[in-house]
């Protein structure tokens, strides 16, 4: 770990060293952007049935009945312009920091903060990482620290933290309407942790699964027509899995008071390495607007003899019934939602959203027997309006899951974030 910050740091200020000095007239400070994100998040997670899988256990491995943590982040981001010349050469950097406000003894285990193995209280955690980049043209190649959000992975930043991942990435935007992203990751770090650790796989039924130091992928994103997106990705987490997605989303507006959305997704994973990795999964969700109302209702099915596989340690599939809790990709799982947004600017009260879901999964089985579960989610966002306060912004959290084979969870959080421009 201390290994990790040193080479950073040293990487940070070496390339500044050697960028800076030739180049004080070019865009790289000029273009410089920078800011730091305050983060206040509050969570409490109740267990109920808890003798059922899914709840965690104390140290000494009797079931914890509840996980809460209060914690405060900082995030400062800085992005640099581009050196003169035909190829660019520039700098980012992402400084993360999680502090203990409070937690009870032996009641960590949010995935907020750091988890104590022996004494299951919450610690404090930080990062730095430096992302070295060029860019040619409209081609930016990167190399460090990114926070991808790709069909084949998205990072989790639903805590105090974000996820963040270590490696090579490529974005090309030469043609019009067509963007062309491919890389290698090596590393992650999780959204509680400060280690750079191997990347594990996470799917139902699998086996065989080992920690891998390679996640490659390419894809495009094409922009086809007004309000229709088309995208095609690969993916390979050496040793576990392969997996191919391909994805249309369609918005358009009706009237002056309607609107239409229509998004589909399709995801084949094969095995690869030891694993025995076999899934297909299709999805597609409707949704209908009118006047700041939206509702919605979609369909995921799955085949095969796992549930479609994805990088564990908190990373989100980016599957159409992914919720705040659960995934709903258990073998062979079918699901269904129905889904309510509502912007109250249309009462009135700019910067007031409302969000409310549930999703039911069935036809799949948890130790041979048959098994159901459900989740119901509901945010309430309230993004400030004045001037002085214009990034701040409240969200209040309501979680409840149950499942008949599973442990059910109450959750309740608050997350008040706040974004101060520095340049």
């Amino acid at each position: 770990m201390q290994m990790n910050k040193y080479y950073a740091l040293t990487l940070c200020s070496g390339l500044l060293g050697t960028v800076l000095a030739p180049v004080a007239q070019a865009d790289f400070i000029q273009d410089s952007k920078a800011d730091l994100h305050l983060r206040n998040f509050y969570m409490n997670r109740d267990f109920r049935d808890n003798d059922k899988p899914g709840s965690i256990l104390r140290s000494d491995g009797k079931a914890q009945h509840k996980a809460e943590d209060w914690g405060q982040a900082f995030m400062l981001r800085y992005r640099s312009g581009y050196t003169e010349g035909t190829v660019g050469f520039g700098l980012d950097a992402l400084g993360l920091v999680g502090i203990k406000l409070d937690s009870g003894a032996g009641t960590g285990g949010t995935g907020a903060l750091v988890r104590s193995r022996h004494s299951g209280s919450s610690h404090d955690n930080s990062s730095f990482t430096p992302t070295l980049k060029a860019k040619l043209s409209k081609t930016v190649v990167s190399y460090g620290g990114h926070e991808p959000i790709l069909p084949i992975v998205i990072r989790n930043d639903t805590r105090l933290l974000p996820q963040t991942f270590i490696g090579t990435q490529i974005v090309s935007n030469e043609i019009d309407n067509l963007t062309l992203t491919a890389g290698q990751y090596q590393r992650s770090r999780w959204r509680n942790s400060s280690d750079r650790e191997k990347m594990p796989m996470f799917a139902d039924g699998s086996k065989g699964g080992v920690a891998s130091n390679r996640f490659n992928f390419a894809g495009a994103q094409y922009k086809a027509l007004a309000g229709l997106q088309l995208q095609y990705f690969y993916a390979q987490l050496k040793d576990n899995y392969k997996q191919q997605v391909a994805s249309f989303d369609y918005t358009t507006k009706l009237s002056e008071d309607w609107g239409f959305k229509l998004d589909g997704r399709y995801f084949k994973s094969d095995k690869q390495g030891n694993t025995n990795i076999d899934n297909k999964l299709y999805s597609s969700m409707l949704g209908l607007s009118y006047k700041g109302h939206w509702l919605s209702a979609g369909m995921q099915k799955q085949k095969g003899d796992t549930g479609m596989p994805f990088i564990g340690g908190g990373t989100d599939p980016w599957t159409m019934n992914t919720l705040t809790y659960h995934h709903f990709l258990r073998a062979k799982e079918n699901s269904w939602q129905v889904r309510y947004d509502y912007d109250f600017a249309n009462l009135g009260i700019n910067g007031l959203t409302l969000m409310a879901r549930y999703v039911k999964g069935h036809d799949f089985k948890i130790a041979g027997e048959r098994a159901r579960e459900w989740e119901r989610d509901i945010d309430i966002v309230y993004n400030f309006q004045s001037d002085k306060l214009k990034n701040l912004s409240l969200m209040l959290r309501n979680v409840a899951y149950r499942g008949t084979h599973s442990a059910g969870v109450d959750e309740n959080r608050v997350i008040v974030n706040y974004k101060i421009p520095l340049l």
